[in-house]
Protein backbone atom coordinates (compact mmCIF):
# COMPACT_ATOMS: atom_id res chain seq x y z
CA UNK A 1 0.00 0.00 0.00
CA UNK A 2 1.39 3.38 -1.01
CA UNK A 3 0.91 6.43 1.13
CA UNK A 4 1.30 9.00 -1.63
CA UNK A 5 -0.56 9.10 -4.94
CA UNK A 6 0.12 11.44 -7.80
CA UNK A 7 -2.64 13.87 -8.74
CA UNK A 8 -3.55 11.82 -11.81
CA UNK A 9 -4.07 8.71 -9.65
CA UNK A 10 -6.20 10.41 -7.01
CA UNK A 11 -9.95 10.04 -7.01
CA UNK A 12 -11.94 13.24 -6.40
CA UNK A 13 -12.91 14.06 -2.83
CA UNK A 14 -16.44 12.98 -1.92
CA UNK A 15 -19.09 15.62 -1.32
CA UNK A 16 -19.52 16.47 2.35
CA UNK A 17 -22.27 14.51 4.07
CA UNK A 18 -25.25 16.50 5.27
CA UNK A 19 -25.78 15.96 8.96
CA UNK A 20 -28.53 17.11 11.29
CA UNK A 21 -26.70 18.70 14.20
CA UNK A 22 -29.97 19.34 16.03
CA UNK A 23 -30.13 15.73 17.22
CA UNK A 24 -26.65 15.82 18.72
CA UNK A 25 -27.17 19.21 20.38
CA UNK A 26 -30.58 18.13 21.67
CA UNK A 27 -29.14 14.92 23.16
CA UNK A 28 -26.42 16.87 24.95
CA UNK A 29 -28.90 19.46 26.21
CA UNK A 30 -31.18 16.74 27.56
CA UNK A 31 -28.22 15.14 29.34
CA UNK A 32 -27.36 18.49 30.97
CA UNK A 33 -30.99 19.03 31.98
CA UNK A 34 -31.06 15.58 33.61
CA UNK A 35 -27.82 16.43 35.42
CA UNK A 36 -29.40 19.72 36.54
CA UNK A 37 -32.49 17.95 37.87
CA UNK A 38 -30.38 15.41 39.75
CA UNK A 39 -28.08 18.05 41.20
CA UNK A 40 -31.12 20.02 42.40
CA UNK A 41 -32.58 16.86 43.90
CA UNK A 42 -29.34 16.02 45.73
CA UNK A 43 -28.22 19.61 46.37
CA UNK A 44 -27.64 19.27 50.13
CA UNK A 45 -25.49 16.11 49.94
CA UNK A 46 -23.50 17.57 47.05
CA UNK A 47 -22.79 20.78 48.95
CA UNK A 48 -21.85 18.79 52.07
CA UNK A 49 -19.34 16.84 49.99
CA UNK A 50 -17.92 20.05 48.51
CA UNK A 51 -19.45 19.39 45.10
CA UNK A 52 -21.93 22.26 45.00
CA UNK A 53 -20.26 23.52 41.84
CA UNK A 54 -21.85 20.61 39.94
CA UNK A 55 -25.16 22.46 40.08
CA UNK A 56 -23.66 25.47 38.32
CA UNK A 57 -21.89 23.28 35.80
CA UNK A 58 -25.25 21.71 34.93
CA UNK A 59 -26.90 25.14 34.69
CA UNK A 60 -24.13 26.35 32.38
CA UNK A 61 -24.32 23.23 30.21
CA UNK A 62 -28.10 23.51 29.94
CA UNK A 63 -27.99 27.19 28.97
CA UNK A 64 -25.24 26.61 26.41
CA UNK A 65 -27.18 23.67 24.99
CA UNK A 66 -30.29 25.81 24.55
CA UNK A 67 -28.21 28.53 22.88
CA UNK A 68 -26.70 25.85 20.64
CA UNK A 69 -30.17 24.67 19.61
CA UNK A 70 -31.13 28.23 18.65
CA UNK A 71 -27.92 28.70 16.65
CA UNK A 72 -28.23 25.36 14.83
CA UNK A 73 -31.86 26.09 13.96
CA UNK A 74 -30.97 29.58 12.67
CA UNK A 75 -28.22 28.14 10.47
CA UNK A 76 -30.59 25.46 9.18
CA UNK A 77 -33.24 28.05 8.28
CA UNK A 78 -30.69 30.28 6.54
CA UNK A 79 -29.37 27.37 4.48
CA UNK A 80 -32.94 26.35 3.61
CA UNK A 81 -33.69 29.85 2.33
CA UNK A 82 -30.49 29.91 0.29
CA UNK A 83 -31.34 26.56 -1.31
CA UNK A 84 -34.90 27.72 -2.04
CA UNK A 85 -33.58 30.95 -3.54
CA UNK A 86 -31.09 29.21 -5.79
CA UNK A 87 -33.65 26.60 -6.93
CA UNK A 88 -36.31 29.17 -7.84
Amino acid sequence: MRLWLSESERRPDPAPARADARKAVLAGTIAWLVALALSLLFRAPLEAAGLGWLLWAAVTGSVLGLVGLVVVQAIRRRLGRQEAGSAG
